[in-house]
């Protein structure tokens, strides 16, 4: 970890469980800032710019999925969710309301450490000054700005599709496994939920593909994984 240190903002009514996370990343060397309610998440997230949320869902003041889309309308700043709600519906929801992780509790140290540092080191490359274009057959990826072009049209992505698709524009034309993929997209641990990859990519290819059931784009590896038809076309760096 370099000098300075990154910022996690914990949002968790839990007095215990703020401890316990307090402890656990000021031993890492995190700074942290801590919440206990919707409202006073949002309030030290647009204060203090931190570099990642861990969030629990069962907020006093409503439901922290509420916090994510908010933050979703002006930040990219990586959320890991960390709830007592486990069922696979609940999970799916978090993700798709922006949230880049789920862990359910009770979790161990190293596991919330590991995605904590996989979920900095995709801020950190999204964000990376000189961040190339990248281009393949009609697609376009800027990924300083973060925008998407489809034979010029531009294409809205959730978050988990932008990382999904930039790792496939990052590999074009080589085949990655599923297990490449969701380790990569979703972390570490992540490995048994291959229904993941096939709803996101269901969904890239309703936005991307002419014809989304003959897709000439995103390809399937049957049995193995996807690719990304074609490599880039030009990488070009401002």
């Amino acid at each position: 970890m370099d000098d300075a240190k990154d910022l996690v903002l914990v949002v968790e009514d839990e007095p215990q469980m703020r401890r316990f996370l307090r402890a656990s990343l000021g031993a890492e060397g995190y700074r942290v800032r801590e919440a206990w309610t919707v409202a006073d998440g949002l309030r030290e997230a647009a204060a203090e710019h931190p570099d990642a949320i861990l969030l629990d869902l069962g907020l006093p003041d409503g439901d922290g999925l509420d916090l994510v889309r908010r933050v979703r309308e002006w930040s990219s700043v990586p959320v890991i969710v960390l709830s007592a709600r486990g069922r696979e519906e609940e999970k799916v929801a978090a993700l798709d309301a922006g949230a880049d992780d789920y862990l359910p509790k009770p979790f161990g140290t190293k596991e919330l450490l590991a995605r904590l540092r996989v979920a900095l080191r995709h801020a950190r490359a999204g964000a990376a000054p000189g961040s190339p274009i990248l281009e393949a057959g009609p697609l376009r990826m800027d990924l300083e700005r973060r925008e998407v072009t489809v034979d010029g049209r531009a294409v809205r992505l959730t978050p988990i599709e932008w990382r999904l698709l930039t790792f496939l524009a990052s590999h074009a034309g080589k085949v990655l496994t599923h297990a490449q993929i969701l380790r990569e997209v979703w972390g570490p641990n992540a490995a048994t939920q291959s229904h993941y990859v096939r709803v996101y990519m269901a969904e890239l290819r309703k936005k991307l593909e002419a014809d989304p059931s003959r897709p000439r784009l995103l390809l399937t590896e049957p049995g193995v994984g996807y690719r990304l038809a074609d490599g880039p076309r030009s990488a070009i760096h401002r």
